[in-house]
């Protein structure tokens, strides 16, 4: 079983640190919270955002890890648990059609091909492909928004045939630079999240790259940028996660996850009003909390988030 390497704490600035008989005694109880729970990673901590983590990882138990950061700089606004591997469950699935526009790109895929299935192809959540099953099929166009903005697992699976299967994805991550993401398995089995199993797993800083790399930068020509970004603006089923307490002049695209134990996550990209985008990723994982619970945890952590951005845009 792989082990998770000890993470390092880095103290806020404001936390006294009181001098008395030639000894140091820290003064504030935040830090020694901060020591036991946060597990911090990175060089960089927003004071709301982390102390709403360490609240939540505290009442709800297992791992929460965070990275905040805007478009272009070297160190994130925010990093909890920035390094640390956590399951992906469907937070993949923009990277797996990235893949595809990239085949689509050079000439070896077409959006409008037809992939034909049938019901014993169906697996669990596929609330759109379960309608077609048996019938002429699905353009790959029409696949990839299933997947992105319905999250819809069948048309995920026919996706990966596509691409070289699971391991299409991993190689597709390794030539945009992202050499710490991995697809393992398919639909549903994916979602296992077992404590400790590297498979199927990310990191929270590696995760924001490979976004800002695929909506923001150059891992894709410009209209394949825009079609995934639409994918994602379009998402269906992230309302009441960071959406929630998006100001109604901001943007977003994203795509969220859930897996067993305790698993939940959203990777996004926000468009302030005005001023720089911000990528925004949020894995959960260990926890005992049904998925209302994680969902308002990661929604109270976007909202924290999103108090930060406005911040720095005055």
């Amino acid at each position: 079983m792989h082990s998770f390497p000890p993470t390092s704490v880095q103290l806020l600035s404001g936390l006294r640190i009181q001098s008395a008989n030639l000894g140091l005694r820290v003064a504030s109880r935040a830090v020694a919270a901060a020591i036991v729970t946060l597990g911090l990673c990175g060089p960089a901590l927003s004071g709301e955002v982390a102390d709403t983590v360490s609240r939540l990882e505290q009442r709800l138990g297992g791992r929460i890890g965070v990275v905040l950061r805007e478009t272009g700089a070297d160190t994130p606004v925010v990093a909890i648990r920035a390094d640390e591997r956590f399951p992906t469950a469907s937070t993949f699935k923009p990277s797996l059609c990235a893949a595809v526009l990239a085949r689509v790109e050079r000439g070896e895929e077409r959006l409008d091909r037809k992939i034909a299935y049938q019901p014993s192809d169906l697996v669990t959540y596929s609330p759109v492909t379960e309608k077609y099953a048996g019938g002429p099929g699905l353009t790959i166009d029409a696949l990839c928004e299933a997947s992105v903005s319905v999250s819809d697992n069948t048309a995920t699976n026919l996706l990966l045939t596509t691409v070289g299967g699971p391991k299409g994805v991993t190689t597709f991550l390794r030539g945009i630079g992202d050499d710490t993401t991995r697809l393992d398995r398919t639909e549903p089995e994916l979602n296992a999240s077992i404590p400790g199993d590297p498979r199927d797993t990310t990191t929270p800083a590696a995760m924001a790259r490979t976004l800002e790399t695929l909506i923001l930068g150059a891992g894709l020509a410009p209209a394949s940028r825009k079609r995934l970004e639409t994918w994602m603006v379009n998402d269906k089923v992230a309302d009441a996660l960071i959406r929630k307490h998006l100001p109604p002049t901001w943007r977003i695209a994203d795509k969220t996850g859930a897996g067993a134990n305790g698993t939940r996550g959203i990777i996004s990209v926000i468009w302030p009003e005005t001023g720089t985008p911000h990528l925004a990723v949020i894995y959960m994982t260990g926890s005992s909390a049904d998925i209302t619970t994680r969902n308002a945890a990661i929604a109270e952590i976007g909202k924290a988030m999103i108090s930060e951005i406005s911040a720095r845009q005055e």
